[in-house]
């Protein structure tokens, strides 16, 4: 039974998320109906991370097993012509080994979030980008968020509901830089906690509002109380940039 993997983009406005839910419209359930309608099969696409509702994505990871043999071009090609218009698209596809998976083999994530920052709101970005109309700096905001490199409790930043059975993690990479009327945030880590990159970035614009300090700021981090985390962002700035795999893991 040949495995697939598959690089996939998404929009994540019209989605409650990546993961299918009954009766609700989500990514997985999008991408499963257009490998159903080309190849006739019913199947279960495994992500290398479950998008919240409205989180997009400019480099998931899927994979999927087929009965069949087909060409990755075919797939690729037969699953973009099915998904009818919505806002995902294939970017690759490729044949990998039956062990490999989606989100077992992944070492890393990288995620993204923009921040439109200016007084006038988003027209062109609604969705896209976090409005956030009181000046941000960013470089305070940078200098702040660099207590978290490195292995930390994470329990400031992670949500009630998260079913990760511990808190601590290890962020790998975070920065903040303006570009122009954006302030563009980045975290690269192993793994995440539930919205923890949208409570890292919601606490992160309370330093550049100037309403926290970089104390402040570490204070929260080392509480590890939840009631300590700022504001959670929105998700509508949110991406999933790349997924990392060790080299030649899927041969």
């Amino acid at each position: 039974m040949p495995r697939y993997r598959l690089l996939v983009e998404y929009d994540g406005r019209p989605y409650c998320g990546f993961q299918a839910q009954a009766e609700l419209p989500s990514v997985q359930a999008s991408l499963e109906r257009a490998v159903q309608a080309f190849s006739g099969e019913r199947v279960r696409i495994h992500a290398a991370g479950r998008t919240d509702t409205g989180v997009h994505a400019l480099g998931q990871v899927v994979h999927v097993d087929l009965e069949k043999p087909w060409s990755p071009a075919v797939v690729r090609d037969a699953m973009n012509a099915h998904l009818g218009g919505e806002p995902i698209a294939v970017l690759s596809a490729d044949e990998v080994s039956g062990d490999w998976h989606a989100r077992f083999s992944a070492t890393g994530r990288s995620y993204l979030f923009r921040i439109l920052n200016r007084r006038s709101p988003a027209a062109l970005d609604q969705g896209r980008a976090w409005w956030v109309k009181q000046p941000l700096d960013a470089r305070a905001m940078h200098a702040a968020a660099q207590v978290m490199l490195g292995q930390h409790d994470f329990t400031t930043f992670r949500d009630v509901r998260c079913q990760a059975k511990s808190p601590v993690k290890t962020l790998d990479q975070v920065s903040v830089e303006r570009d122009g009327e954006a302030v563009i945030l980045r975290f690269a880590a192993r793994s995440f906690l539930h919205r923890q990159v949208r409570s890292m970035t919601g606490s992160l614009v309370e330093v550049g509002t100037g309403r926290w300090s970089d104390d402040d700021f570490k204070a929260a981090l080392e509480a590890r109380q939840r009631s300590a985390c700022g504001p959670v962002a929105p998700p509508d700035g949110l991406y999933l940039t790349e997924v990392i795999y060790p080299a030649n893991a899927a041969k």
